[in-house]
């Protein structure tokens, strides 16, 4: 949530932050501004809404300096106005100060702060941060934030300028996610990477307890006790095209059509050519894989419902049994976990942070964490034992789409390496599966190549107030998914269901106003599947069913009927989701909807 730019060299400042904010547009916002340090003062320029607020803002009246911080921010600590929008600043106007995250003692601070003849001017816990460190400095900007930031409980992503130090940027993390892209002669300090990549692929990873001095030629990194720290620097592989739209109306689209290749990439290797599923990252060996009796999925959102899907493959390939848990009830419920468990969070970008509290609970109850993760350097990889990486590449769009069917492809392989290791299934079988996991590539393309029936399909349900979507089996998480989809990008409200579940209670919902989507491939339930697409019809209700291809008997019983290629049933759930993301996709665009930037949402939670 929300996004940090700040800016040191040679160019001008507000041009660097107006264009790394633009990139960050995907993560959620409600408001914008940018501090500029200039002759002797620090201006601030702050809108309410979008980022093309602020840019007209600044067309207008131009703010001049080399050196900047900017924001975007979605709202926790007071509503969506100027007054609350950053940056903020101190009593004097000679700090500015950005910041993602929550502070959870501001109350206690502000108290503190006001009865110290400090004049805090918004709601925000952000300005109490920006009069703590004022209380602190006596010269030193790095060591007045030092001292702050050990006052702070709860989560924090800083950029800190001062008007009498107009070459330095000093910035602080503790659970949100923070770098400095290292340029040549010029350094940009970002919450995600694409805000950088304009002008440098190297990245500075900063840990919980950094505090940064960046000045234009330089960037020197201490820890939470103040000792000089060398951080991890990474070198982006993709570059600032793979985050651009490439001839696509929006960033969902081209993601959905990425999907073959990102499900691509992250198998590969995967299969060593004696037969081995190659799962290395794991860091354990057969023996220890062997010895694990029960695994713990935890994860959010989409991600969940991954999770769900590799529920049914490690229980079925594996035979070890499965509890997936939503992250922010994982760590409040006294889980029963020991050394013999293994905990696997799934996390899009890594930092989400019920996610990394589950696996932080979970590696102190003794068990193994491992994580699956789109993003390299995140937090979630050094708080894990091992990680898998689906290499989707970068995601703008705010609903997941190639990172879902990534994730799929990703826990597959786990679930194979587990199965592998206990003997749970033959080589011969492992090989099998591989062959069928292997193509699915090609039939997602497939898929994207006979998308017309789709489109004709969301023309009719433009007006929907309310649906449903049901599936059996592994097709339960894929109808979440699905609904999920639809009610983020399109706001039309939609409810997933076991189909069976239906006579208990959801079945009073259904009149024709109400669209059923159902999840009908072939499988070991399909005529139960039937059956309850026969109940909803009977109740009035119209019917688009997702099914296999040569099955025609399926458009006796729906309104519309969108196929997908024939494959075993333990992995159609990536080919099945595929003409929902469209469903959903083309019925937001008819309404007039921003797929990529659905309201009150945002692409990475960093807060609980």
């Amino acid at each position: 949530m929300c996004g940090i730019v700040g800016y040191v060299g040679p160019r001008q400042a507000s041009d660097v932050l107006l264009g790394g904010l633009a990139r960050l547009e995907y993560r959620g916002y409600d408001s914008a501004g940018v501090a500029i340090i200039g002759d002797a003062s620090i201006d601030v320029e702050r809108k309410v809404g979008k980022l093309a607020n602020l840019r007209a803002a600044l067309d207008d009246a131009p703010l001049v300096g080399s050196v900047g911080i900017g924001h975007t921010r979605w709202a926790t600590h007071g509503a969506p106005t100027e007054a609350n929008a950053h940056p903020h600043t101190d009593c004097t106007g000679r700090i500015a100060i950005v910041h993602n995250g929550i502070i959870e003692n501001y109350s206690e601070l502000r108290e503190e702060l006001a009865a110290n003849g400090h004049a805090l001017r918004s709601d925000t816990d952000t300005e109490t941060v920006a009069h703590l460190i004022e209380s602190y400095y006596t010269g030193d900007i790095t060591d007045a934030v030092r001292r702050a930031v050990r006052r702070l409980e709860g989560s924090y992503a800083l950029a800190v300028v001062h008007a009498d130090e107009p070459g330095t940027i000093v910035a602080a993390r503790k659970d949100s996610p923070l770098v400095v892209g290292a340029g040549t002669d010029e350094n940009i300090v970002a919450s995600d990477i694409p805000a950088v990549l304009e002008y440098t692929r190297d990245v500075l990873v900063l840990e919980d307890g950094d505090v940064a001095t960046v000045t234009a030629g330089d960037v020197v990194v201490v820890d939470a006790g103040g000792a000089a720290r060398e951080p991890e620097r990474l070198h982006v592989e993709w570059d600032l095209a793979a985050a651009e739209k490439g001839g696509y109306e929006d960033f969902m689209l081209k993601e959905i059509y990425e999907q073959p290749t990102a499900i691509r990439e992250t198998l590969r290797g995967r299969m060593g050519a004696d037969g081995t599923v190659q799962l290395s990252e794991l860091d354990m060996t057969d023996a220890e894989v062997a010895a694990i009796d029960r695994v713990f999925i935890v994860a959010c959102g989409t991600s969940y419902h991954a999770g769900i899907v590799a529920k049914s493959l490690i229980e079925r390939w594996a035979r070890i049994p499965v509890e997936v848990d939503v992250s922010s009830e994982f760590r409040y419920r006294d889980p029963i976990v020991d050394p013999a468990t293994l905990v696997v969070a799934i996390t899009q970008s890594g930092e989400t942070a019920d996610t990394l509290a589950g696996v932080r609970e979970a590696r102190e109850l003794g068990a193994r964490a491992f994580a699956i993760t789109n993003v390299v350097g995140s937090r979630v990889t050094r708080e894990s034992d091992g990680v898998i990486y689906t290499h989707a590449g970068p995601e703008i769009g705010v609903a997941a789409t190639k990172t879902f069917t990534a994730q799929i492809a990703a826990l597959s392989v786990l679930a194979l390496k587990l199965a592998q290791a206990r003997g749970a299934l033959s080589p011969e079988r492992i090989a099998s599966l591989w062959e069928e996991i292997s193509l699915l590539p090609e039939v997602v393309e497939a898929v994207l190549a006979d998308t017309d029936g789709i489109e004709a399909c969301a023309a009719e349900y433009t007006g929907a107030v309310s649906s449903l979507f049901l599936g059996r089996g592994i097709g339960v998480p894929v109808a979440m998914e699905g609904a999920l989809k639809l009610k983020e990008i399109s706001y039309i409200h939609a409810e997933a269901y076991p189909a069976g579940e239906m006579k208990h209670g959801p079945i009073a919902l259904i009149t024709p106003e109400v669209p059923v989507v159902v999840v009908a491939t072939q499988g070991h339930t399909y005529e139960k599947v039937v059956s309850n697409i026969q109940e909803v019809r009977a109740r009035g209700a119209r019917v688009i069913a997702v099914a296999t291809h040569g099955d025609e008997e399926i458009a006796r019983h729906a309104e519309h009927v969108l196929y997908v290629p024939r494959t075993s049933e333990a992995i159609s759930a990536i080919p099945a989701t595929v003409p929902m993301q469209l469903l959903a996709y083309h019925i937001a665009k008819m309404r007039g909807c921003n797929v990529d930037q659905p309201r009150n949402l945002a692409k990475s939670v960093t807060v609980e």
